[in-house]
Formats: C-alpha cells, structure tokens, sequence
C-alpha cells in the first residue's frame, strides 16, 4: 500500500524468498513473508496499539510474516469487539470493517481500475495501486436495507435483478 519497493511481477510470483520486513523490539524478522503488507492502515493500528514493530529501511519489500499479521489481527479484533460493546455515537460507515485488498492479484486490481475508471499514473505498483483502489472502494456509499433486501430477493427467486433488467432470466410478459 505504501512504499512500492517491489514490482507487480514479483509480487504476483509469490514471496517465497523474502522474509519479513518488520523489525520486531528492535530485532529484525526472520520469518518468511507472507502476501500480506505493511500497509499505511495497518501501520497506524500498530503506532495506536504500541506494538513495538516498525519496518525496516533496508527491506525491499512491504510484507511480513504470518506471525505479525496474526499478531496485528488479533489487536485489531480485540478493539472491533470492544466498540461493538460500546453504546458509542459513531456512524455506521465508522463501523464497517473493509476487506484486505492488498492480498488481491495485479490483474483483479487492475479490473477493478478499468471497471470503477480509477485513474492513477502509469507504471504504478501492485502496493500503490491497492492503495488507490482501497481509497475509492471506501468512498463507495453502503446502502445495507438496500442491499439486504436485494439479497433476500436473490436467494427467494435464483435469479438477479440485474439479469431480469438486462433482459435475461425469467420473463413472464
């Protein structure tokens, strides 16, 4: 999401020779990486939550391992389920949880570019671009009755009112 150290074709080949980027109380990780990144989003959790990991200048690469993701996970669920407890005044679009699209291939990312027309510069990489995309993808507005009641639909009638608009499915007239 943030730095761009590594291309989009080796990020698409896997990160099996690369070991994590995090420097974990001042001792650098020798744990393979993982898919997942170091992005901004979760480096703030990190900085609020006081763990003591930061990602080490020298890395070449944004991703950690299956440990500190797991880590990292597992604060961030405990403050999902504390707010969920708390009577707070925040918005729902506050509550919503997003999901990790910095796990998505380069070629999902870029479908999503073309369809939602995102622009960015040319040549931008994988990290980049998902940052990009998780920018416009939250600017997407959640209409949950909305959606709830168009799912419902889909699961009574096996069909899409999609479909039934675009002429396909079941037309009794």
């Amino acid at each position: 999401m943030n730095n761009g150290f590594s291309t989009g074709e080796e990020d698409s080949r896997g990160h099996a020779d690369q070991t994590c980027c995090l420097i974990d109380d001042m001792e650098r990780c020798r744990n393979q990486a993982g898919y997942a990144s170091y992005s901004k989003r979760i480096q703030k959790t990190v900085a609020q939550k006081r763990l003591k990991l930061s990602s080490d200048p020298s890395a070449q690469h944004i991703y950690i391992c299956d440990h500190h993701k797991e880590r990292i996970q597992s604060v961030r669920t405990k403050r999902r389920r504390k707010d969920s407890e708390d009577d707070s005044n925040e918005t729902d679009t506050d509550l919503h949880e997003f999901p990790d699209l910095y796990q998505l291939s380069v070629g999902t990312l870029r479908r999503y570019k073309r369809h939602f027309k995102v622009q960015t510069r040319q040549g931008v990489k994988r990290a980049q671009l998902a940052d990009t995309i998780m920018k416009h993808f939250r600017t997407i507005p959640i209409k949950e009755k909305e959606i709830i009641t168009f799912f419902v639909f889909m699961v009574k009638t096996g069909t899409n009112k999609l479909d039934q608009k675009n002429g396909i499915g079941n037309d009794t007239t």
